[in-house]
């Protein structure tokens, strides 16, 4: 039998733990698998692209575990009532191949997410931030104001989103978080004094959602829109003024920020900050981003993370996935097992 973690599992699982425990024990994992990021098989995600969007396979393995996730995105689908973002995992083990846990991962990509960008703002926004502007209210602006919270301490935040649903629907499902939150006209008023700055729009194109003139020295820049090959949400000219750092170049390469820079253009990966490798922050006027587009390891770290937080719980169910035949060779035979015995051998 595998283990089943489903999109009801995962939100009681929250709700029992806390949101911001939750989100802090999610980093912890995260953080230690770049940490040892060297152990890891790296490969850019296999994506299939149409004009409706996207839909990618996420592998990697540490050498004991296996792990992918499936997902897509299709910024139209919320016309049709259909979320942008939908995904499943797969954790297994590499000794026997056998897969060990199946999971929703369509909320655990919107908490792993938002906890990679904290985590990365820890190690290179400046230590005194306290604002942040979140310029892109969809699915993900929830998950990431809450990790910033969790991880950072941020609890004032400029928002900006050109529509009026998105704005009320981010107010209303923070409005119990003891957030200050300052709604802004445009993308400019809300960077203002903003020590962070989150970007996480959802339109597939090339977009100047910043421009060089609205980012001043000292800003860390979370940049999350930019995921997928002819879209971007940053102006060239601001990269070329900071220092970007990334989590797998080759995969960032392609679909981050940095694609519309030349394929020497440098970058630091994030490991290597937090291994004491490379630098992060080396002063209060250095603009640092990270060009986050989200990698395999991060999910792999979410998948070990529900493993092991749903033992002993009520929040996973046994999946008849695997077969059980009494004798591994005669796989055959269990079409010939009276249905009891059958119902045995899988219960």
């Amino acid at each position: 039998m595998v283990q089943y973690v489903g999109v009801s599992n995962v939100v009681e699982l929250v709700r029992s733990v806390g949101i911001d425990a939750f989100l802090l024990g999610l980093a912890d994992y995260i953080e230690e698998d770049f940490r040892r990021w060297e152990q890891f098989e790296k490969t850019p995600r296999l994506a299939s692209h149409s004009q409706m969007g996207v839909i990618e396979l996420m592998p990697t393995s540490d050498g004991q575990h296996y792990g992918f996730k499936y997902v897509n995105g299709h910024p139209k689908n919320p016309s049709a009532g259909l979320q942008t973002v939908t995904a499943f995992g797969v954790l297994s083990d590499v000794s026997t191949g056998y897969p060990c846990l199946v999971s929703e991962m369509t909320l655990m990509t919107g908490l792993r997410t938002a906890a990679t960008s904290a985590l990365a703002a820890k190690y290179l926004a400046r230590k005194n931030s306290r604002t942040m502007a979140i310029i892109g209210l969809g699915a993900q602006s929830e998950f990431q104001a809450l990790a910033f919270r969790a991880l950072l301490g941020i609890k004032s935040l400029r928002v900006y989103d050109i529509d009026a649903d998105a704005v009320s629907k981010f107010r209303s499902n923070i409005g119990d978080k003891d957030f200050d939150v300052l709604v802004a006209t445009t993308a400019e008023e809300a960077v203002a004094g903003a020590d962070i700055i989150t970007t996480v729009t959802a339109d597939k194109r090339n977009a100047t959602i910043l421009s060089d003139n609205m980012v001043g020295g000292g800003v860390h820049i979370n940049a999350v829109g930019g995921d997928c090959p002819g879209k971007t949400e940053l102006q060239g000219d601001i990269l070329r003024r900071a220092d970007v750092f990334v989590e797998f170049p080759e995969q960032t390469r392609i679909e981050g920020e940095i694609q519309q820079m030349a394929p020497d253009f440098p970058v630091t990966e994030l490991w290597q900050v937090m291994t004491g490798a490379a630098n992060g922050r080396r002063s209060d006027e250095q603009i640092t981003i990270f060009d986050s587009v989200g990698f395999a390891t991060e999910d792999f770290s979410a998948l070990r993370y529900l493993r092991d937080i749903v033992q002993g719980t009520a929040f996973y169910t046994d999946l008849d996935l695997t077969t059980q035949p009494e004798d591994p060779r005669n796989l055959y035979g269990l079409f010939r097992q009276p249905e009891t015995v059958l119902q045995r051998s899988v219960a």
